[in-house]
């Protein structure tokens, strides 16, 4: 059985990938997000994604150590 998904809600209409990590509690800082994110270890909607300022948008799905959650926008 598949766990269910957690929801980060973000203020904006959307968060860079380094800023996200620290924002949803993944990492301490953004010299650790920066290094896991440069290493291949987060993926966005299902891919590897090794670019720090990607943009995250309302309903995507970030994986990082484990953990899967989607992001929301507050409306």
């Amino acid at each position: 059985m598949e766990k269910e998904i957690e929801e980060v809600v973000i203020n904006t209409e959307f968060i860079k990938l380094d800023q996200f990590l620290k924002w949803a509690n993944f990492t301490g800082s953004g010299v650790e997000a920066k290094i896991f994110i440069q290493n291949g270890e987060v993926k966005v909607n299902n891919a590897v994604e090794t670019r720090r300022g990607k943009k995250i948008y309302d309903g995507d799905v970030v994986e990082f150590a484990g953990e899967k959650v989607v992001v929301r926008t507050k409306h």
